[in-house]
């Protein structure tokens, strides 16, 4: 532990940035080992498993960089593909304050990252990290009766809250409400029989197998579960989200399933990419799309306006985000391309 703390010390010691310049300390060490950084959090996979057909759970070794999180959380996860860098959102499943990440990662069709990650996944490969973010996350003063609701891959910040409840030894009332496909697709099964103090229901939606409910999730459901829960929390897809909400308006929710956004029309502008000297006219779409259709790479992830990597710098002209509905005017400001659809002409840096 001493030399570890020492070594630390010395890499970080503004003497060693001086004599690595200009790149610093992290270009010499992460030839040595990739994980090797004091600025960017990495990770390395210590182990895989493929416990269903449509998941891959990666445990993770993250380095020093990398701060923690809450449960209920996401966090950006980049890997690369065929010589480009690929970032997508996923929640950690593990509890709060563990050092080793644990992250499930369902299939979805067409799912670039998640196909990659469940084919090729393998101890000893480097990912990156980013920051954690989100709000869905439990209150600090833990309310006395909860009710937790997700459907397929939906449940791995779920699994984070009940990990993290149960080390604190929470001693409220907990029912958790998982959807999937079949009992074969329902991930941590084992596990959430054995969990002490948490009443599990399960129902499969696309087989005739026996759970605890059938169908999909409506008023006898809820009825079923939880009906005086003073606290409710929902993960999955955006049909799963908006059936628990008419139930419970307040319901805290969190979808990883990009919207479907209606057309906006064509403004008319033209769409004039800076750095690579390409313009286009306005078709309508966000403009992460429009300049994929142009034959420009940007960088993305999520494509829902969440994980900030299709980020750049708007020089000129006004955007409307896709989600909230605000419009934009200001000059030389960070937009998300991936929900931002020109209003007029517009210049960004790409």
């Amino acid at each position: 532990m001493f030399t570890q703390t020492l070594t630390r010390r010395v890499l970080g010691s503004s003497l060693v940035d001086l004599l690595t310049g200009p790149h610093g300390v992290d270009r010499y060490t992460e030839l040595v080992s990739p994980t090797w950084s004091r600025h960017d959090a990495r990770a390395r996979v210590v182990e895989v498993r493929r416990s269903t057909p449509r998941s891959v759970t990666l445990l993770l070794q993250p380095n020093d960089a990398f701060p923690g999180f809450k449960a209920g959380q996401h966090v950006n996860l980049s890997v690369d593909i065929d010589g480009r860098r690929r970032t997508r959102c996923y929640s950690p499943a593990s509890a709060e304050g563990q050092r080793l990440l644990e992250l499930t990662i369902g299939r979805h069709e067409g799912g670039l990252v998640s196909e990659h990650l469940f084919r090729n996944a393998r101890p000893g490969m480097v990912v990156g990290l980013d920051r954690p973010a989100g709000d869905f996350v439990l209150p600090a003063i833990r309310p006395r009766r909860i009710l937790l609701v997700s459907g397929g891959s939906g449940i791995t910040p779920v699994m984070s809250m009940l990990r993290t409840l149960n080390a604190e030894q929470y001693a409220g009332r907990v029912t958790f409400l998982h959807y999937a496909r079949s009992s074969e697709e329902a991930c941590y099964r084992d596990e959430l029989a054995a969990m002490p103090r948490v009443r599990v229901l399960h129902s499969y939606t696309r087989t005739p197998d026996a759970g605890d409910l059938r169908g999909h999730f409506g008023a006898e459901h809820l009825q079923a579960a939880m009906p005086d829960a003073e606290a409710v929390y929902v993960c999955g897809p955006p049909s799963l989200v908006a059936a628990v909400r008419e139930q419970r308006p307040d319901a805290i929710s969190e979808s990883f399933v990009p919207p479907e956004f209606a057309p906006a029309g064509a403004s008319g502008g033209r769409v004039t990419f800076l750095d690579s000297t390409v313009a286009v006219a306005d078709d309508g779409r966000p403009l992460l799309e429009q300049a994929e259709a142009a034959g420009l790479k940007p960088a993305s992830g999520c494509r829902m306006g969440i994980c900030h990597s299709c980020t750049c710098r708007k020089t000129v002209g006004t955007v409307r985000n896709l989600i909230t509905g605000a419009v934009s005017t200001a000059e030389e400001e960070d937009i998300q391309i991936c929900v931002s659809v020109p209003v007029g002409d517009v210049a960004i840096d790409l």
